[in-house]
């Protein structure tokens, strides 16, 4: 997660980062920008150059100024992470990946991420292509209720987006705190130290508009391209969902299988592209979460990039939500 311009960016799981990736040199990738926390840090503890990418255009407005400080090391990119090997020109040292919604883009009420500040329905990283308030306003109630539970895993969904539906009748829903109220008439009043009733709504209809499983395995295969032999790759993720594909797809490129259903046919061995690096994964110490309670919920997983050439992965494998998984094969 990043920070805001008004309050200090706190990078998450940065110090096992840098830790367990040391030394730091050479060229890296920041796929995920934001307020450059990553970047700076990457740069301070020794990378030669870094490339931050972000599709986020306030993101590269606000990184003009201290990008500066660093001269020809730091390097600028509008674009996806899912592409990230077009943006590289030659193999590189290191990739980072800091998945889902920055606490900048939650903290701007005209954004329209965040379920606790009224604003325009939008949820765009990119500012372009369809928004929450087109989805909410023109999806049918079926395809509602199959992003609610698929992306969200909302055991609610259809009595949501029942309700979407009813609303949208009388007038469209334009506001965030207007979908807020909606989808908090559906369920139980929350307990304390339990989340907002809309907190998986919102993240479901952000991962729909932003189409990011489909943008997160596109980002992991262009860094697996990307990566020299030697090469690092850490990945942090906020939610279960994402957790799972990046455990999937690192433990298939690493030879050990993807997971995918019991059923499915035993997957065939491939040449390992990568040495996992902390097999467990790497959650918040307690200091770091008396620091930043938005570390909570994030994982780190890292890994080597070895010899053997990239490919294409299985992606049945990868326990995608199945919207996702539809689209990218």
């Amino acid at each position: 997660m990043q920070g805001t311009p008004e309050t200090p960016h706190i990078p998450v799981l940065l110090r096992p980062i840098l830790e367990a990736l040391a030394p730091i040199r050479g060229v890296w990738v920041d796929g995920t920008l934001g307020a450059g926390g990553y970047a700076r840090a990457l740069l301070d503890a020794g990378a030669e150059r870094v490339i931050g990418i972000d599709r986020d255009p306030l993101a590269l407005e606000m990184a003009q100024g201290w990008a500066r400080d660093y001269g020809s090391r730091m390097t600028l990119v509008a674009g996806n992470f899912a592409e990230l090997d077009r943006h590289t020109g030659a193999p590189v040292d290191g990739v980072v990946l800091d998945l889902g919604v920055s606490s900048m883009q939650l903290d701007l009420a005209e954004r329209g991420f965040s379920f606790a500040k009224d604003g325009p329905l939008d949820m765009r990283m990119s500012q372009q292509g369809l928004s929450a308030r087109d989805l909410v306003n023109e999806a049918d109630e079926a395809a509602l209720a199959d992003i609610l539970f698929h992306f969200g895993e909302e055991r609610a969904a259809r009595r949501i987006a029942r309700a979407i539906m009813a609303a949208r009748q009388n007038a469209p829903i334009e506001t965030t705190l207007q979908l807020a109220a909606i989808v908090s008439a559906c369920l139980p009043r929350p307990k304390p130290g339990q989340s907002h009733p809309a907190t998986r709504s919102f993240q479901a209809l952000r991962i729909a508009v932003n189409a990011e499983f489909e943008a997160l395995v596109a980002g992991l295969e262009a860094a697996e391209r990307a990566l020299k032999p030697g090469g690092k790759l850490a990945v942090v993720s906020f939610h279960s969902m994402e957790d799972r594909v990046v455990k999937r797809f690192l433990a298939a490129r690493a030879g050990q299988g993807g997971g995918g259903s019991r059923h499915a046919p035993e997957a065939v061995a491939i040449e390992a592209r990568f040495r996992l690096i902390e097999r467990g994964g790497v959650s918040a110490d307690a200091d770091e979460l008396a620091q930043n309670p938005r570390a909570r919920s994030a994982r780190l997983r890292m890994a080597e990039r070895l010899e053997a050439p990239a490919g294409p992965v299985d992606r049945s494998r990868l326990g995608l939500p199945q919207l996702a998984r539809e689209k990218g094969q």
